[in-house]
């Protein structure tokens, strides 16, 4: 190719060009992930409403078979995924440490799971299972509800504790979904939730049950571990409240929501309420 066409083709100052186009498309992303602004909110709230439309997807298909048209939708979904961990991962400050986040470690299996669909056969079904811990991609939403919402930041702890059991449930009633509910059934996911209720609240009616080992065992664990996570949202409901605010002489971070002093150093404390003077 003659000089003249590759100096038309690529002027000398190209390098500088797709550097600060890169530059300025990275802080427009950085903008959108964690900025404070409008638009950066509610693209924030559209990426929550898309993981709880993600969780439906999920849920509706989690046992039935997967022919061309799920396949598609799953890549899709997959797709928007792996985007949104490309942009955090591209903006992130330390990677490493972003990468080794439950929420980034539980994209991560989703993303495989799904990329894996055509070729899961009846020994591979489990990985549909860890599609649940795409929920916990949504703890990332509390630094915006903290910020935004006076609600939030008063009643913190019921609200964390709330969907630490919702957690809980979504993944253990897809686990007896996909390991225990009959396929015949036709209301295979009710099935699946209304055991794993009446299991955690030791309710027990006996119409639906896990005869094999494995299944005593799993309705063990979810007796254990989903009535802690039960008490816990109890507590956190009746229980004193207390609201974030560091105190600006010991650092100490959760106070009365009345408080005017600080009960570890006694210095004066400004939390912001929602009274009228």
């Amino acid at each position: 190719m003659p000089d003249r066409l590759v100096r038309a083709a690529f002027p000398a100052n190209f390098p500088v060009i797709g550097t600060v186009y890169g530059s300025v498309m990275k802080q427009t992303v950085k903008a959108l992930y964690i900025g404070r602004g409008a638009v950066s909110v509610w693209f924030r709230y559209c990426l929550i409403l898309f993981d709880l439309a993600s969780i439906v997807f999920f849920v509706a298909t989690a046992n039935i078979p997967h022919g061309p048209g799920l396949i598609a939708v799953s890549w899709a979904v997959g797709l928007i995924i792996l985007l949104d961990f490309a942009a955090r991962m591209w903006i992130a400050k330390d990677r490493k440490k972003l990468l080794f986040k439950i929420y980034t470690l539980a994209d991560l299996v989703v993303i495989a799971s799904l990329i894996l669909d055509p070729f899961l056969t009846g020994s591979l079904a489990f990985l549909r299972i860890l599609r649940a811990l795409r929920l916990i991609h949504s703890y990332h939403l509390l630094h915006d509800l903290r910020r935004d919402s006076e609600f939030f930041r008063t009643h913190e702890d019921a609200v964390i504790a709330a969907v630490n059991l919702l957690v809980f449930i979504f993944a253990t009633s897809t686990a007896v979904l996909v390991f225990y509910i009959p396929q015949d059934s036709q209301t295979p996911y009710i099935d699946a939730l209304y055991f794993t209720m009446a299991t955690l609240t030791t309710t027990g009616f006996g119409d639906i049950t896990l005869n094999s080992p494995g299944g005593k065992l799993f309705s063990v664990f979810i007796m254990v571990v989903g009535v802690a996570l039960f008490v816990r949202l109890a507590q956190a409901i009746f229980m004193p409240q207390k609201v974030r605010h560091k105190c600006p002489n010991c650092g100490l971070f959760r106070h009365d929501p009345d408080a005017v002093h600080c009960k570890h150093c006694g210095e004066t404390l400004r939390i912001k309420t929602g009274g009228v003077g």
